[in-house]
């Protein structure tokens, strides 16, 4: 790469195998945070070429089941600090590349293997998609309107949610306890465990009383009327999130049903309360909303398209998304206050395998 990375993460070494979603992703977050990330891809790519979650990389294009592939791959991984591969487990090692084998050369290699069943159980050497790994954990009965099939929410809280996330929280966790013992270990990082994971504030409340996961009494899933979307009466939507008792009266207050506020919390009174505030949102239109309660603790806020989100007010101060060659790419979270992450430049993986055997890695204590 051709200027020395920034961000706390600066001078960590990963070798990534090309796979998608999860995988990809987390190798992204590390770059962001200044890793530098090798790609060892395919002829032809993944198959879901993006340009956003595939930047910042080295790449280099070999077959990794010639020896000559093998051998790259090798040469990487004795010189890299944590491996990515996103394969059905078996795989690696019937390509000779298998966390025994690498670890026996790198004993200091953090070896993330990211699947949706994880690395063992019966369903381990089977196919699957996010939408199956929540429907497995509970998250998925839980979203929709009652009496029809659950609404599948994009693939954010099984890939990247219970996936990606967990698995660069594994990583760091694994270079944190490196720091220590001086050697790596094997994360396997399951979508289905991560999801649990992420349920775990809905598995306490559940036996308090204070919340259900049933469709039509989830405050949290669109059963409340206070924490929903509504329909604008230019088409567009404004989304609601007015669980505390005092954001809920501000915001029945601003749209002239004060005397509905006492209604918030009486469960058979949700259906007059949802008609009523369908019948308000609908006589403006949204812009006329979002003026109506700008700088107000109603917790009201527009439901953006993609296009929309460059030029919110909000997202335009913080620098939320920046454009580059025509594409929107998020911009590098989380942010530091001495060591911020950037968007690192493409590279070219045999370049960066030399840069990376011309100087030793960081020494562990």
């Amino acid at each position: 790469m051709s200027a020395a990375p920034s961000g706390p993460l600066a001078g960590l070494r990963v070798i990534e195998f090309a796979s998608i979603g999860p995988g990809p992703h987390c190798a992204m977050l590390l770059s962001d945070m200044g890793a530098d990330v090798l790609r060892v891809d395919r002829d032809g790519g993944n198959g879901w070429p993006n340009p956003v979650a595939d930047r910042g990389r080295a790449a280099k294009v070999i077959d990794i089941r010639t020896e000559e592939g093998r051998d790259f791959c090798l040469d990487a991984a004795d010189h890299a600090d944590v491996l990515i591969e996103g394969y059905r487990p078996g795989v690696m090692e019937r390509l000779g590349l298998g966390p025994d084998v690498l670890s026996a050369r790198n004993p200091r290699l953090i070896y993330g293997r990211m699947t949706g069943w994880g690395q063992d159980g019966p369903l381990a050497s089977t196919a699957g998609h996010d939408i199956n790994y929540i429907g497995l954990t509970g998250a998925l009965a839980a979203i929709g309107k009652p009496g029809e099939p659950a609404t599948v929410p994009l693939n954010l809280v099984g890939d990247f949610g219970g996936g990606s996330m967990f698995l660069a929280f594994g990583i760091l966790a694994a270079l944190w306890e490196r720091e220590r013992s001086g050697e790596g270990q094997v994360i396997d990082a399951a979508i289905i465990d991560g999801v649990g994971s992420l349920m775990t504030m809905f598995a306490g409340l559940l036996p308090t009383g204070r919340i259900s996961l049933a469709r039509d009494e989830n405050i949290l899933g669109g059963a409340a009327p206070y924490y929903r979307s509504y329909m604008c009466g230019d088409g567009r939507e404004i989304s609601v999130g007015a669980i505390e008792p005092p954001f809920f009266a501000e915001l029945l207050t601003r749209l002239g049903l004060e005397e509905l506020i006492p209604d918030q919390n009486r469960r058979e009174r949700w259906g007059d309360l949802t008609r009523s505030l369908e019948q308000a949102f609908l006589t403006e239109s949204r812009a006329h909303w979002i003026a109506l309660f700008a700088g107000s603790d109603a917790c009201v806020a527009p439901v953006l398209t993609f296009d929309d989100l460059p030029s919110h007010p909000h997202l335009q101060a913080r620098q939320s998304y920046e454009v580059r060659d025509g594409v929107t790419h998020a911009a590098v979270a989380p942010r530091f206050s001495r060591t911020g992450g950037a968007i690192q430049p493409a590279g070219d993986g045999d370049a960066l395998l030399a840069a990376w055997k011309a100087s030793p890695p960081r020494s562990t204590a």
